[in-house]
């Protein structure tokens, strides 16, 4: 966590320097927290009116945390409510464990207690209808003050956290769903009280029957209990999105089997492994942590971390994911990446954090959101004074009636939700099946891409290129030639360096240190080796330094046309051999781009690679625009050409030289096989590393997309059919007026509606 402030008035945490609310004035820039409290002490020397070399340290925030989700820029050291929404705030952090919901328990005790008394006052208010009984009749005197004995506990404890919560809300000038919960049901039941208590001063124009008052205790009460039971609803709902990152978690072990150093194996605790040690998997076992096999072989099914069913084999020099369960089989393992940077733990993290992001089509529920209480206690109002004017006698208990049913139904609660409820369920299933989502904007991105531009080597073949030939100039010496380049390669993590060296390493070739080592981007290496001047690259670097290729240029076209990329060797100035390596296409490649190509999306290949090789590739592979012998810097500017033609672009690709086209298109899409600078730049992030994972993302984004406009649609409609109904529009028409009980139940069922929606989420084909 990074410094957090906190508002001097309203106590909610705010960083200036990225807060939405600022204002420039009179040379000063005013700061605002997202409740807009700054205004409140205008012309203080308060903090968020200081110019930035003027403010005092910040307070730094520790410990576990707590977030609203429907407002991630709220963080809390105790899991109280929301000050913006009410809601309550949940753990930043995913444990394995699931926490006790105290919110949860909270709501359900309350509706249980709040339910005892809520049924006996509803059967009483409503025993009229039945033939023959009129507990009226029954009680006589004592029928309203039976009523208040019963609702009295129901609104003011049962209710108390809806009290307590509009109250802060007005406080803090942030209405909200408790704002119109606390009017209508607190309206509701002081109108009645004050009946009760001082019956003969109530206006005639109240008196429904004869010299009987309508009471509204019933309706008090049941909205409570309605509310209550929306919210219990509501937070076991919620509670569940997060179990995809629970069962993440979940899949690692408890104990590692470590070998020690007298060969016998030892039984420790996970959070006692040490990146280095040495761990023993038998068959049928979790892998412990991160780590690469170092004895034996094993198939290991990583389905439940990156998606794909078939179990993989490993072999010395692999790499395992913790987590993952191996099969048949037995390997000793070094561990490489222990506790929080395990894959496990940066997929649960980098999860939690999008969950906690929001989306650009959040935008229009956040500006409807602004003015949306306000707007239903306007229309209240309205209301009253409509049915209070024009309605029918007894006028003024319709007007009551109306009133309390608008403010209750309008829930900004189920608006408020739609986005993000489907954004932290559809992050959660993401992870489960390899695709790793930084933010919501990416996600959403993705779902409009109609362009993919995609890197080749790492990204449509297997970046694990191999040397299928050497032909050297005459005179020359093909192992001889092997050792410079080797030699030249040496520190260098690029697959055709990792290829030479592995080749050079078969034929047992002794590798020298290289001098003066340099890189080239997008051309190759130069260096000195045992004293002599040695370039190994493509036929650019041989250009650069005056060096002609003519004698091996049949030669390289050859292996080209074989998918083969040709790497020329130069030594002291002069072609000396030229290498053949070949990187065979993954074997999901094709399938992934005809199904990419069945979701709309037009593919580019862009590589570095020469154009008779990647003529090759692409007509291998389907695709009809290539752009080829580009340079590292020119794919950023490729991708922008394609959006300046109108296109939304998705680049995909694994190296650092494919940083800045991922930080620069519509979305980035790395392999999570490449490099982290890569997966640092991209929006998405392919644990496999495979286009398949990719197929399943934009599945995911689209379907993503979708719950969200049908949550939206939801949200929108039932405010705009629900508010009319409740203020009495088709009184007139049907003779039907509202009543805030059914008010009430609709409103609950809103809020769910939306949860049920996003978490449906969680079983779609990908």
């Amino acid at each position: 966590m990074g410094a957090t402030l906190k508002d001097p008035v309203c106590c909610m945490d705010v960083d200036p320097d990225l807060s939405p609310h600022r204002h420039e004035h009179g040379g000063r820039t005013f700061y605002f927290c997202s409740a807009g409290c700054a205004a409140k002490f205008a012309g203080d020397p308060a903090y968020y009116l200081l110019p930035p070399q003027e403010r005092p340290a910040p307070t730094v925030l520790t410990g576990t945390q707590y977030t609203c989700p429907m407002h991630p820029e709220v963080v809390r050291d105790e899991p109280e409510a929301c000050p913006l929404c009410g809601m309550a705030l949940e753990p930043m952090e995913v444990t394995v464990e699931k926490p006790p919901n105290s919110e949860l328990i909270y709501m359900t005790r309350r509706f249980y207690i709040g339910a005892i008394f809520a049924v006996p006052l509803l059967v009483m208010t409503m025993g009229d209808m039945l033939p023959g009984v009129s507990f009226a009749n029954i009680l006589g005197a004592g029928f309203e003050w039976t009523q208040l004995v019963l609702a009295t506990p129901l609104v003011t404890w049962a209710g108390w956290p809806f009290f307590v919560r509009g109250w802060q809300s007005i406080g803090q000038r942030s209405p909200n769903m408790f704002t119109l919960i606390a009017m209508g049901a607190g309206a509701a039941y002081l109108f009645s009280l004050f009946v009760v208590v001082l019956p003969y001063t109530v206006p005639q124009a109240f008196r429904a029957y004869g010299d009987r008052t309508a009471l509204y205790f019933e309706s008090a009460g049941v909205i409570i209990v309605l509310v209550l039971l929306g919210q219990v609803l509501e937070l076991r709902a919620r509670d569940r999105t997060g179990d995809a990152l629970r069962a993440l978690l979940d899949l690692a072990p408890k104990v590692a089997l470590r070998v020690e150093a007298d060969g016998s194996d030892r039984e420790i605790p996970l959070d006692e492994v040490m990146a280095g040690d040495l761990l023993r998997v038998r068959p049928g076992e979790a892998i412990p942590v991160d780590g690469a096999v170092v004895a034996g072989n094993g198939t290991v099914d990583e389905s439940m971390v990156t998606g794909e069913a078939m179990p993989v084999s490993k072999v010395v020099g692999d790499r395992v994911i913790g987590g993952t369960v191996n099969g048949v089989g037995g390997f000793e393992m070094q561990a490489e990446h222990v506790g929080s940077e395990t894959m496990l733990s940066r997929i649960v993290s980098l999860v939690s954090k999008a969950q906690r992001s929001r989306a650009p089509i959040q935008r229009l529920a956040d500006r409807v959101a602004v003015w949306f209480v306000p707007l239903v206690i306007a229309i209240a109002v309205a209301a009253f004074v409509a049915w209070a004017l024009c309605g029918p006698a007894p006028a003024l208990p319709f007007a009551v009636v109306a009133t309390i049913s608008v403010l209750i139904i309008a829930c900004p609660c189920a608006l408020g939700l739609a986005t993000p409820m489907s954004i932290m369920v559809a992050t959660g299933r993401g992870a489960g099946s390899g695709v790793l989502v930084r933010d919501a904007a990416a996600l959403e991105a993705l779902a409009r891409v109609d362009l993919l531009v995609v890197d080749k080597t790492g990204t449509l073949t297997a970046g694990h290129p191999a040397i299928t030939g050497i032909e050297v100039v005459e005179g020359a010496d093909a192992n001889e030639a092997l050792r410079l380049a080797a030699a030249l390669e040496r520190g260098s993590e690029h697959p055709l360096a990792l290829a030479i060296l592995k080749a050079a390493e078969e034929r047992a070739i002794a590798i020298d240190v290289a001098a003066d080592f340099e890189v080239i981007a997008g051309e190759g290496v130069t260096g000195k080796v045992a004293g002599r001047r040695v370039a190994l690259g493509n036929a650019a670097l041989m250009i650069r330094n005056g060096i002609s290729i003519d004698p091996l240029v049949g030669k390289a076209d050859a292996m080209r046309r074989t998918l083969a990329t040709a790497v020329f060797l130069a030594v002291d100035d002069a072609l000396a051999a030229i290498f053949a390596l070949a990187d065979p296409i993954k074997d999901t490649t094709p399938d992934a781009l005809a199904a990419l190509r069945d979701q709309g999306i037009e593919i580019v290949m862009v590589t570095g690679d020469n154009a008779i090789t990647a003529a090759a590739v692409a007509e291998q592979l389907g695709i009809a625009r290539v752009e080829a012998d580009v340079f590292p810097a020119d794919k950023g500017a490729i991708v922008a050409r394609f959006q300046a033609a109108g296109h939304t672009v998705a680049m995909a690709g694994d190296g650092i030289n494919d940083a800045p086209a991922l930080a620069g298109a519509d979305v980035g899409i790395a392999m999570g096989t490449g490099t982290d600078v890569a997966m640092e730049s991209a929006g998405i992030t392919l644990v496999t590393g495979d286009l398949l994972a990719l197929v399943r993302a934009r599945r995911l984004a689209t379907a993503t997309l979708r719950n969200i406009r049908q949550n939206l649609f939801f949200a929108f409609v039932y405010n705009a059919a629900g508010i009319p109904v409740a203020a009495g529009v088709l009184y007139p028409v049907l003779g039907l007026v509202l009543s805030p009980m059914v008010a009430a139940a609709a409103m609950s069922l809103s809020s769910v509606s939306v949860i049920a929606n996003a978490l449906r989420l969680r079983s779609v084909r990908l």
